[in-house]
């Protein structure tokens, strides 16, 4: 059993007795609640050892449990003791409920409620209802026992220029104040650093993947901002850069400008600010109004320079993973089978060959054969990363971060001959992917409703999959953002002219392989002829081939084959003009055209 894991249990169920508590409920989230979480924040990683991007851990006096989703199953068992831990799923057997059992009625669940989203501890306190007692903790103990916590890197903001980002931080911070002023409201706290980097035109470097500083703001509705960060990290030329009515504060003061808010019409989204705003501002007597951040919608919509970014950066990015996929068929070619880490690794330095690549969008999911099969798998978290497995797929799944714009692209690629029922799973996936790619939709529709279409010939043969089929896409910011989103979720955000979605349905066969085909679509109106003389749909941002040997055309309608034919026609004049002779050749025979 691992020592260091047991000291800090035994640690924290000190802490416990110390303050008469009977549990200690640790997310995987930090103050800010996003995706993803800085080195210095991992604070679930420290108690527990699990490294994956979703989970939780409940300490009693005398039990431990950690909860992680499907994903992670087989990872949770590699990295966290049995001995110390029950392992639990996290969706169906969740960390409360199983204090719930755990504990006596009434005992104390102590949590830090900056960890917490506030829609997440009111409904939490509701389905309690006196079963349990949560206790808001003022100071989270595992920040003061963790002796070696890495330092926080607190990079500088860097600015981007209005010839990247389109619209000037001033223009942005008066729409919404115009509509904080509609909906009657004083002010609103803005909590997700991507949308505060979004408001002002700054990214940073504070997280890797997620090109932010991590910050929070207060916005009035006369569009004046407070940004709590460090002065020090803010470059020369910030003041002129966002422009009159921003003002800078320390990080430290944010609690007492939030009680300054007295008796004022604030707006938080519950989703997205944690519990310990919503209990300042409550306490401060202000009047909270929750619903969606304002900027969200706003920074979703792109407009025409960010799409103009978009489609430069993808075509580049097209031009890098076209190189890997060549390179990776003259691999298989000449007899090696290079592995899951080196094959990242190698997609990663092409990528790189661009000098505007900041940074890639999420850890590359690059998977060998069965591996395929966990849609989320990481080979970072494995003993030893798997070779390629000759007759049967690699799935490879990564994206970049741009300073004019954001990637995310999954290949599946045969290594030697692939079985009927591979190019069978494929194919249907393939119409999935086509179906949604040439969907038309009046305004008004939303991602749920047009789910359906990229699994329609899965179901038709008894399969599915068990992921969304798209999220949406930030420009030089998350490569998950929100609030579009398409899966059977329901949800009822419209799709917008000028967002970015992705379009992945996938196959997965446990322990077998994995299939998922992926593009970047662009939201744009599109004229009929109908009554309704415009209609919205998707244009196709992603420029690199997917791979034909693995479809079976007899599979295939006339009008997806032509879907194809175009579909590679623009790849091959987008990107072949950036490739040498070799590549160019490998490309021609990759995008050519598809016939019965």
């Amino acid at each position: 059993m691992d020592a260091t894991l047991t000291k800090r249990i035994e640690q924290l169920r000190h802490w416990l007795a110390q303050h008469d508590y009977d549990a200690l409920l640790i997310p995987h989230e930090d103050e800010y609640l996003g995706e993803y979480v800085p080195e210095h924040n991992e604070r679930l990683h420290w108690a527990t050892g699990f490294t994956g991007s979703a989970g939780a851990a409940v300490i009693t006096r005398d039990k431990a449990a950690i909860f992680v989703d499907g994903r992670y199953v087989v990872q949770v068992r590699k990295q966290v003791p049995a001995g110390l831990f029950d392992y639990c799923h996290l969706i169906d057997e969740p960390p409360v409920q199983w204090a719930q059992q755990q504990l006596p009625k009434g005992a104390k669940l102590a949590i830090d409620a900056r960890m917490h989203s506030a829609a997440w501890y009111k409904r939490t306190q509701r389905a309690l209802d006196g079963a349990l007692t949560l206790v808001s903790v003022e100071q989270n103990p595992i920040e003061s026992l963790w002796d070696d916590r890495p330092a926080p890197l607190n990079s500088p903001a860097i600015l981007l220029g209005e010839e990247k980002t389109g619209r000037a931080s001033l223009d942005k911070r008066q729409t919404i104040g115009q509509q904080l002023a509609d909906q009657s409201l004083d002010a609103a706290v803005l909590t997700q650093p991507d949308a505060v980097c979004w408001l002002l035109n700054i990214r940073g470097r504070d997280i890797p993947r997620l090109p932010v500083v991590l910050t929070q703001a207060i916005i009035k509705q006369s569009g004046d901002v407070t940004v709590f960060i460090d002065p020090n990290r803010l470059p020369e030329g910030f003041d002129a850069h966002v422009g009159e009515g921003v003002s800078v504060a320390h990080p430290d003061s944010l609690v007492d400008a939030l009680q300054a808010l007295t008796g004022q019409r604030v707006l938080i989204d519950p989703n997205g600010a944690n519990a310990w705003t919503l209990d300042t501002l409550q306490q401060a007597q202000v009047t909270v109004v929750e619903a969606q951040d304002l900027c969200a919608l706003e920074k979703a919509a792109k407009n025409p320079q960010e799409i103009a970014g978009m489609r430069a950066c993808h075509v580049r990015d097209g031009v890098a993973v076209t190189r890997f996929l060549a390179w990776f068929d003259r691999q298989v070619d000449a007899g090696e089978r290079p592995d899951e880490a080196v094959l990242a690794d190698t997609l990663y330095q092409f990528r790189q060959q661009d000098d505007q690549l900041v940074d890639l969008s999420f850890d590359t999911i690059s998977a060998a054969g069965g591996n395929a099969a966990m849609c989320h798998y990481n080979h970072n978290n494995q003993p030893k990363p798997s070779v390629i497995e000759s007759n049967n797929v690699y799935l490879v799944d990564s994206g970049g971060q741009y300073y004019d714009g954001t990637t995310d692209i999954t290949r599946t690629v045969p290594v030697g001959e692939c079985s009927a029922e591979i190019k069978k799973a494929f194919t249907l996936v393939l119409k999935g992917h086509i179906a949604l790619a040439t969907a038309r939709f009046p305004k008004g529709t939303s991602g749920s409703q047009l789910d359906a279409l990229a699994r329609q010939y899965l179901w038709q043969h008894g399969y599915d999959f068990d992921h969304g089929t798209g999220h949406g896409v930030g420009h030089f910011l998350d490569v998950h953002e929100g609030p579009q989103r398409i899966s059977k979720a329901p949800n009822s955000v419209a799709l917008l002219p000028g967002m970015v979605v992705s379009n992945e349905p996938g196959y997965y066969r446990a322990e077998a392989f994995g299939i998922r085909i992926e593009n970047l679509e662009l939201i744009e109106e599109k004229p009929t002829e109908g009554d309704m003389t415009t209609m919205l749909g998707f244009a196709s941002l992603t420029r690199a081939p997917i791979d034909r040997r693995l479809v079976d055309v007899s599979l295939l309608s006339e009008a997806e084959i032509q879907w194809w034919n175009r579909y590679h026609q623009t790849v091959w004049d987008e990107v072949s003009p950036s490739l040498d002779e070799q590549d160019q050749a490998w490309l021609k025979q990759a995008t050519a055209p598809l016939s019965r």
